[in-house]
């Protein structure tokens, strides 16, 4: 673990735009920390992919391009993104980590690795890359490419060779630190460096000193809008792996406490002068594969991370920086998860165009307003599914026990008269005048409709809209003089009928508390056959 994870929080460090060690610190304060608040005893937290893109983004448009404002502002930023998830661990909002649908975090992840590689490109080449977002530097790098230094792009291009064939070859052998010590050692018994291979550089031996950053409360206000997008990004990442592995132990994962946990961490990281913290899943699922069952795996890794501190300063140091741009983008590519895109293209497709737009948001708005982007698009296709949900006119189909879709099954037919209405969603704002549409045309389609029966079992919320359209609605019946009445309303749905005035329109005697109650209703009162068109008489068993 240890020998996989230097290397890559060296890397990341490098995507934060910070010095490599700091990679270390973050390393070494999250691995103090989560143990003793995580509920996950597999979980590695420490520097990640997202989380270092995002500090960059976040923090190079405030530092000015000094070294010290932007490692303070860094660091400041961990603290803000730690005391967010702290308050919100206070305020229960585990639950905002289920704002991201999967086809959501799946573009969204793609979008990242494609930043993650556009950012490598100067590392891995030699070349200068200017400009302020994907596309910008991208059009810098093409109008440079005669710039490219060759033994720089070979050293890239051996490490990312190295560590694919590692993957297939021996995924469990800690390739990466092998690889990137080999590339170190190129470089000193070439001597690449001194033709023109950057390297790492002087590496600041011992533990780092915690203290607070030396930032003023107008820095602190800039920092709280990019905190709330890394500690959404964290979060979900943090409870999706912690999710993913949860079923290998037995432990069930606690969101509160993973939430109090991440907090913590960040805090630990931004004290320690580092920058913000989450989860990562290539090195918990390697402490899977070689036999961790408990945080003290952690513990080990955090006193192997002490040791390079205090004594691997020269080996780090020469460290050719070309090699750990092979790194990111191994790591990027690793994001890109062609097979799922292909899985969700299968289940449906406009699943798919929600997670394309969710790469084409990250690309075009950057990470920062990408993540809002991606939030945003989760929720209006929850809000797109529940505004037109599924309705459905119930009747009996012949053979078959229970009221059903009279698309359903072969041979349904409704009750003569009788409209036994379904809608499959909570009813609120944003479908109750769909709902009056759909009960209207499947009474107007009805002749004669003398009742109309609305199932409400599966509505389980109201808000005063629906309550405003349900009255209005059984007004516009009745006086039609057609009879409306409810079946299978929860208790808590009735004290909302209540509370909104429904049952001043809809008396409470035409409450039933099931569809074979309701239907032998209709039939005493119309003396329409008290048998259904099938084998149950009686009105069959409850609806299915």
């Amino acid at each position: 673990m240890a020998a996989y994870l230097v290397p890559q929080v060296l890397a990341y460090a490098a995507v934060a735009g910070l010095p490599p060690v700091a990679g270390l610190w973050a390393a070494a304060a999250a691995l103090a920390v989560y143990p003793l608040l995580g509920s996950s005893p597999l979980l590695s937290i420490g520097p990640e992919s997202t989380t270092a893109l995002l500090t960059a983004v976040a923090i190079a448009p405030l530092a000015g391009g000094a070294p010290g404002r932007y490692a303070a502002l860094a660091a400041g930023l961990a603290l803000v993104v730690g005391v967010v998830c702290v308050l919100a661990r206070t305020a229960r909002l585990a639950f905002l980590a289920d704002l991201l649908s999967r086809p959501v975090l799946v573009g969204y992840l793609a979008g990242i690795a494609v930043i993650m590689i556009i950012g490598q490109l100067g590392p891995l080449t030699g070349v200068t890359v200017e400009g302020d977002g994907a596309t910008d530097e991208v059009v810098s790098f093409a109008t440079r490419l005669g710039q490219t230094h060759l033994p720089t792009l070979v050293v890239g291009l051996t490490v990312l060779a190295l560590l694919g064939l590692g993957a297939l070859l021996a995924p469990r052998a800690p390739v990466p630190l092998l690889a990137v010590l080999l590339a170190a050692g190129a470089v000193a018994a070439l001597g690449l460096d001194e033709r023109g291979v950057a390297t790492i550089g002087a590496v600041p031996a011992g533990l780092p000193v915690p203290g607070l950053p030396d930032l003023g409360l107008a820095d602190v206000g800039s920092l709280m809008l990019p905190a709330l997008g890394v500690a959404v990004v964290g979060y979900t990442d943090v409870v999706l792996t912690g999710r993913a592995f949860a079923d290998r132990t037995a432990v069930p994962l606690r969101a509160d406490r993973e939430l109090l946990a991440l907090g913590g961490a960040n805090l630990a990281s931004g004290l320690v002068g580092a920058f913000p913290v989450s989860s990562s899943g290539s090195r918990t699922a390697l402490g899977d594969a070689t036999g961790a069952r408990s945080q003290l795996h952690s513990v080990v890794v955090l006193l192997a991370v002490v040791v390079v501190l205090l004594a691997g300063g020269r080996v780090l140091e020469a460290l050719p920086r070309a090699a750990l741009g092979a790194l990111v983008v191994y790591a990027a590519l690793r994001l890109i998860d062609v097979g799922e895109f292909r899985r969700i293209a299968r289940f449906r497709r406009s699943e798919l165009l929600l997670a394309v737009a969710t790469v084409a948001a990250v690309l075009a708005l950057g990470v920062l307003y990408g993540v809002l982007a991606a939030v945003g698009l989760s929720l209006l296709d929850l809000v797109r599914r529940i505004a037109r949900p599924h309705s459905a006119v119930l009747g009996f189909a012949p053979g078959v026990p229970g009221m059903h879709d009279v698309h359903d099954l072969p041979g349904t037919e409704p009750v003569p008269g009788l409209v036994v209405h379904r809608y499959d969603a909570p009813l609120f704002f944003a479908n109750a005048d769909d709902f009056r549409r759909s009960v209207l045309a499947v009474a107007d389609g009805t002749t004669p409709a003398r009742w109309v029966l609305l199932d409400l079992e599966a509505v389980t919320e109201l808000d005063v809209t629906a309550a405003d359209m349900l009255c209005g609605l059984a007004r516009e019946l009745t006086e039609r003089g057609v009879v409306v009445a409810v079946a299978r309303a929860k208790r808590e749905l009735v004290e909302d009928l209540a509370a909104g005035g429904v049952l001043e329109t809809i008396p409470p005697e035409r409450l039933y508390p099931t569809l074979p109650t309701a239907v032998a209703a209709y039939r005493a009162a119309t003396g329409e056959p008290t048998g259904p068109p099938g084998p149950v008489g009686g009105g069959g068993p409850p609806a299915v």
